[in-house]
């Protein structure tokens, strides 16, 4: 038998590799991945603790966690971009999600969504360029019974009006004037 050396392959780690150990956010990310034993069904509560910890998925990370996971870094991908929960950018100081799922949309969901997009001049799934505000929209969050919904800063608002979410809007702006 003939017997043959392999070297390894140079490759560019990614930033995340080369600050990883003095980073908390990926020690933290390591003790979730460790918890569930590496396992790849562990895929979406691993992006929750990333996202919880770095306040987005950035590429650096899902790079981290597909070579982690020992996937492809396209499922990782494909799993953060099909989840509207996850981000690929930083949000907002402030986050808006307008429900539009059946009932929001009937009740007029999609008129407070127009109505936010007009008053901040951004769409859906933009930040404005202040970094101060970023609507997002949900299929459903689970809040039928008060539609429209509309979700500020984490916190349910009911049976909105797209007068009453843009003051919501204008209290938010006048913070970042009133600093």
């Amino acid at each position: 038998m003939q017997s043959s050396t392999v070297t390894p392959a140079k490759t560019n780690q990614p930033k995340a590799e080369a600050t990883k150990g003095g980073d908390k956010r990926f020690k933290v990310l390591d003790m979730t991945m460790k918890r569930n034993q590496y396992r790849q069904d562990a895929l979406i509560e691993v992006l929750h603790k990333a996202q919880e910890s770095f306040g987005f998925l950035e590429e650096d990370v899902l790079i981290y966690v597909a070579r982690n996971l020992k996937l492809p870094l396209s499922y990782v991908y494909g799993v953060a971009t099909f989840y509207h929960l996850f981000s690929l950018k930083p949000n907002g100081t402030h986050t808006c999600v307008v429900c539009l799922g059946t009932a929001c949309y009937v009740k007029g969901g999609g008129d407070v969504l127009t109505a936010l997009e007009a008053k901040t001049g951004i769409k859906a799934g933009e930040t404005t360029a202040d970094g101060q505000i970023s609507i997002m929209t949900a299929r459903c969050i689970g809040a039928c019974g008060i539609a429209p919904a509309v979700v500020f800063d984490g916190k349910v608002a009911a049976q909105q009006t797209a007068e009453m979410a843009c003051e919501r809007m204008a209290a938010w702006e006048s913070e970042v004037v009133g600093e």
